[in-house]
């Protein structure tokens, strides 16, 4: 009896083996890529039943190849490098990651926002120029008097909120696809969130809706002084647009995790601005979420295999026996 074939494209800085040494126990012919190339995933995965993909770009041209594909597994929780739209006309399962760096995310966005608000840069830089509380530029804000705002209320913006609430005096959100609302987070419409947040931070998905968001006037309508955090998407935000705000005075401080090119020029502004602190996309980063990211994906495609549909689907075929919708993310805080 032939066997199932699954194909990993590439996996960026994750050992492939934990997950092709599973799928092979489950029976499959377990390949490994290692490139974004499409030609080299073509030639690899033409037979294939099942593709995990990391950064991959999986568009029309590419399913277009890959007759017998009906799975598709991310390494992450975005899956916007999949046209899940083309997935669902042929037929296919899309499954990502939801929940195998929620707190890593929730974690890193909060530490970001507090060191911003709290100066930490700065601090840092007077302290390694030779100076000291006296020559501090800036004097640091106290976080129970601050408000904590949230663009998106998925799983990582509501663990933010969570482990947030006990430190800021507000915590704010928007988001108009989330309905089960916890105790100590108010919901607001975008014009309240950006009037009223002193620390704005990012949680949507990149959709046609949300890439670009944050350009000027946006940033225009945010409180002066306040800070932007983006831990989720790169191309959610304008960096030049940012980079004005920034050098205005109007933004007091932004993070970013992510960017619209990874990695950016050596030469690019973003790199060398003061008043940015700056993460490699990082934030996903620990122990447990690289075990999670490198074997998930397996799990997904054996249980479809095994099943009939993957632990985690966000795209459902039609006529498949489930009770989520046929694209179960949601489409945009937005929206």
């Amino acid at each position: 009896m032939t066997r199932p074939v699954a194909v990993i494209t590439e996996t960026e800085e994750l050992d492939p083996e934990p997950g092709l040494r599973l799928l092979s126990d489950a029976g499959f012919d377990a390949r490994f890529v290692g490139s974004r190339d499409p030609e080299a995933i073509a030639a690899a995965a033409h037979d294939a039943d099942a593709l995990i993909v990391g950064y991959a770009r999986v568009d029309a041209a590419l399913l277009g190849r890959l007759p017998k594909v009906r799975m598709i597994a991310t390494m992450s929780a975005g899956y916007d490098m999949i046209d899940t739209d083309e997935a669902a006309r042929r037929g296919m399962w899309v499954s990502n990651l939801p929940d195998s760096a929620t707190e890593d995310v929730a974690v890193h966005a909060l530490a970001q926002a507090l060191a911003l608000t709290r100066r930490l840069p700065q601090a840092d830089a007077v302290v390694r120029g030779g100076g000291w509380s006296n020559d501090f530029p800036e004097l640091p804000r106290r976080v129970s008097e601050l408000t904590l705002g949230l663009v998106g209320f998925g799983r990582i913006a509501r663990t933010l909120a969570h482990i947030a609430a006990p430190l800021f005096g507000r915590v704010l959100a928007h988001d108009p696809h989330a309905t089960d609302w916890p105790d100590g987070v108010e919901r607001a419409d975008l014009d309240k969130l950006l009037t009223e947040a002193d620390v704005l931070s990012l949680h949507t998905p990149s959709t046609p809706q949300t890439r670009g968001m944050v350009n000027g006037p946006l940033l225009a309508r945010m409180r002066p002084g306040s800070i932007l955090v983006n831990a989720s998407r790169g191309d959610l935000i304008d960096p030049g647009a940012v980079l004005e705000a920034l050098d205005s005075g109007h933004l007091a401080g932004a993070a970013l995790d992510v960017f619209p090119v990874e990695p950016p020029a050596a030469d690019d502004p973003l790199r060398g601005h003061p008043r940015l602190l700056l993460s490699p996309h990082s934030a996903f980063l620990s122990d447990a979420s690289l075990r999670a990211y490198a074997t998930g994906p397996a799990h997904n495609v054996i249980a479809w295999w095994n099943t009939g549909r993957p632990k985690t689907p966000v795209v459902v075929p039609d006529g498949a026996t489930t009770s989520a919708p046929r694209t179960a993310g949601t489409q945009g805080a937005l929206a």
